[in-house]
């Protein structure tokens, strides 16, 4: 994926494992309580911690290979994380593995995204950039991402307690198809269909 330009001041680029950082309390502030069960930390500073260990590895459903970062003026101010839903069960097996290793249990992982679906797994703007136009530039990044990869079923989900989001991602023509609860919260699935060339 190259980077995508938005103007003069603002780009998207592909995330690197330094980013780790300044991404972790990001995506901490998007999934909530989702990071606890990923992780089995029952302390915020420690799941956001972890979260920033796993998100500089390979291989798993939040690291940096599965991101991108907004930049403004040449400072990071938005993530966004995405994966196909074939791909679910390997990218959430390191976590798996480290919450069984830590505490004997295995975690029960509710699948988010559907087997045919590209999937946008978190986007979150620096509080202070928000109302920028930085969040639909994040989307607009997914959705050329999933064209680029030749995948026309793109989804998300959206808290029921977030109705600002919601119309946001109805605006660009994402639908409701459903319903999922992950770690306690109502989540709506939406979905888009997008236009692949071949």
């Amino acid at each position: 994926m190259d980077a995508y330009m938005q103007g003069e001041s603002n780009m998207i680029r592909k995330a690197e494992p330094q980013d780790a950082a300044f991404a972790a309390p990001l995506i901490y502030e998007a999934i909530g309580d989702i990071a606890h069960t990923l992780t089995g930390a029952t302390e915020q500073e420690e799941a956001l911690l972890l979260l920033e260990q796993f998100f500089a590895q390979k291989g798993n459903r939040l690291s940096y290979e599965n991101a991108v970062i907004a930049m403004r003026e040449g400072v990071p101010v938005g993530v966004a994380l995405f994966y196909h839903g074939s791909q679910t069960e390997q990218l959430d097996r390191p976590f798996v593995e480290y919450v069984q290793k830590r505490t004997g249990v295995a975690p029960t992982l509710v699948k988010e995204a559907r087997d045919d679906e590209f999937y946008l797994d978190s986007v979150a703007v620096r509080a202070d950039q928000r109302g920028k136009g930085i969040g639909k530039m994040l989307l607009s990044a997914f959705e050329e991402e999933a064209i680029r990869r030749k995948h026309d079923r793109i989804a998300l989900l959206v808290d029921e307690e977030n109705p600002r989001a919601r119309q946001l991602y109805e605006s660009m023509g994402y639908r409701q198809d459903g319903n999922v609860t992950v770690s306690g919260h109502q989540f709506r699935h939406m979905v888009k269909s997008v236009l692949v060339t071949v």
